[in-house]
């Protein structure tokens, strides 16, 4: 399918993690979203190698070839940062710079609120650091988006993976697309249209989605034979934990003191460049970089730029 890499296996944090690694120097940490893995990291990998630093990427807790347990609550906050600490402790990494897209920026922050003593540095990727909300975000979604909205619907066990189990190269190829509007002209769309819902994803016609493939056949190959393995309940589950991270975090200070570096995609519409507007204001020390004509895949639908950018940002801070 693919030449991406093998994967050397460690254990951390009660489960097996498939780790991807090369290159020696500082160590960088890149950490995936939904439904993604650590073969998103492709293009950034042999990149940041190449400029003089370790670049590693896991299949994060239920995802590919890394173990999936059966218990929701396995997929806490607790235990997704701290399978990183277990990462860095088995690969004798006293401090890491952690890279987090999507879910995984939701990660890559909370590291070094959780574990600060493990973390040298933060780069977020389309995710800003989001503060603890006033109440159960599942709620608050729920109130703003109705039922059908994703993440609500994620909440029924069983459920989404169901739906996503069925035809995972077609997920895969509904999902992952080039930027297809700009955030003005979502915001435009009928209310009914921007309710983010995933339910009837299957019954799409891909001939009619926005934006042009990103992946091409080999690529799609290699996440859908994954997900078509391992089910896609494992990367869900995360979801179905917010609620639960919400009283996790309680009384938790959120300040981050060390280098961070947040990458914008212009077109995110979930993700938007202005939800970034106030992160300075937790981690002083922060710069950021607005990656333009560019949806929610950015590392992927423009790899050489965001690897510029990257590694610019670890020369000055990490050399």
């Amino acid at each position: 399918m693919t030449d991406f890499m093998e994967p050397k296996y460690i254990q951390t944090n009660g489960i097996r993690m498939a780790v991807y690694e090369q290159g020696s120097g500082t160590p960088v940490i890149f950490c995936h979203g939904w439904p993604e893995l650590a073969y998103s990291w492709r293009h950034q990998i042999p990149a940041l190698a190449a400029a003089g630093f370790r670049a590693i990427a896991p299949d994060q807790r239920g995802y590919g070839r890394t173990d999936r347990p059966e218990n929701i609550t396995d997929y806490d906050i607790q235990h997704l940062t701290g399978d990183l600490v277990g990462l860095c402790d088995a690969l004798g990494i006293e401090k890491a710079v952690f890279c987090g897209h999507d879910w995984g920026g939701i990660i890559a922050w909370q590291m070094p609120l959780l574990h600060p003593d493990r973390v040298a540095g933060v780069i977020g990727l389309n995710t800003p650091f989001i503060k603890r909300a006033p109440a159960d975000p599942i709620a608050l979604f729920r109130k703003m988006y109705g039922e059908d909205m994703y993440i609500v619907w994620f909440q029924q066990p069983g459920v989404a993976e169901a739906v996503f189990d069925k035809d995972p190269a077609k997920v895969i190829r509904l999902l992952m697309r080039k930027s297809g509007m700009s955030v003005a002209e979502y915001d435009a769309m009928p209310v009914e249209k921007r309710r983010f819902e995933m339910k009837y994803i299957l019954d799409r016609d891909e001939q009619l989605m926005p934006g042009a493939p990103l992946l091409s056949d080999a690529e799609v190959a290699y996440f859908a034979e994954n997900f078509k393995r391992t089910g896609f309940r494992g990367g869900i589950n995360w979801y179905r934990n917010f609620t639960r991270n919400w009283h996790l975090l309680e009384g938790v200070e959120e300040r981050i003191n060390v280098p961070c570096l947040m990458i914008m995609a212009e077109n995110d519409v979930v993700l938007r460049p202005s939800s970034a507007d106030g992160v300075k204001k937790v981690c002083p020390n922060l710069e950021k970089y607005l990656v333009r004509n560019c949806g929610h895949w950015t590392q992927q639908e423009h790899p050489d730029e965001v690897n510029r950018v990257i590694i610019g940002w670890m020369q000055r801070h990490f050399k």
